[in-house]
């Protein structure tokens, strides 16, 4: 058993870690923001799309439960890769498809996630793969946003499409 990190970003922040909270292997989904330039960003800064960060999320997980193959392959089906910073209604810089690696063996899983995911799609995926540089944890009322705001409009229509793609391809994974 390893524990191993994926960082990722693919749109708002709540909706990712709806959907990776989910599945067997993961135990912690964390909320955050990376590679700006802004020390120690808040939520209203990064808003403005000013501070170079991108909305993730940090997923600690069991590699011998989940692999980051599989992580990989769920991101790349429930957010838009093809989308050059925005997801649904969310524009911004801070809302682009990224994918964050600590060394070479993360890259490498990416880069064969990010090919394997563009059978899927007719325009070409724009996820960036690219360095960790700097993370910052989000603020303590973004973390299980969804959880404990289901009943909020944006969260109920945005989410449960997402969680329909999670269960539809990947319902084994799920715990």
């Amino acid at each position: 058993m390893a524990i191993k990190e994926l960082i990722i970003g693919g749109g708002c922040f709540w909706c990712t870690e709806a959907v990776f909270e989910l599945l067997k292997g993961v135990s912690d989904v964390e909320s955050g923001y990376a590679n700006g330039h802004t020390p120690d960003p808040t939520y209203r800064d990064i808003c403005t799309g000013e501070t170079g960060h991108a909305e993730v999320i940090k997923i600690t997980y069991d590699d011998s439960i989940i692999t980051a193959d599989t992580l990989l392959d769920i991101f790349f089906v429930v957010h838009n890769p093809t989308t050059l910073n925005y997801q649904g209604a969310d524009r911004g810089t801070q809302y682009r498809s990224t994918i964050l690696y600590t060394d070479e063996e993360t890259k490498e899983a990416a880069l064969a996630a990010k090919e394997r995911a563009q059978a899927d799609y007719t325009d070409p995926i724009v996820t960036v793969i690219e360095p960790l540089d700097l993370y910052y944890p989000a603020e303590a009322y973004h973390q299980d946003y969804y959880r404990q705001n289901q009943m909020q409009g944006y969260c109920m229509a945005v989410i449960p499409p997402k969680l329909a793609k999670l269960k539809a391809k990947f319902a084994k994974e799920m715990v």
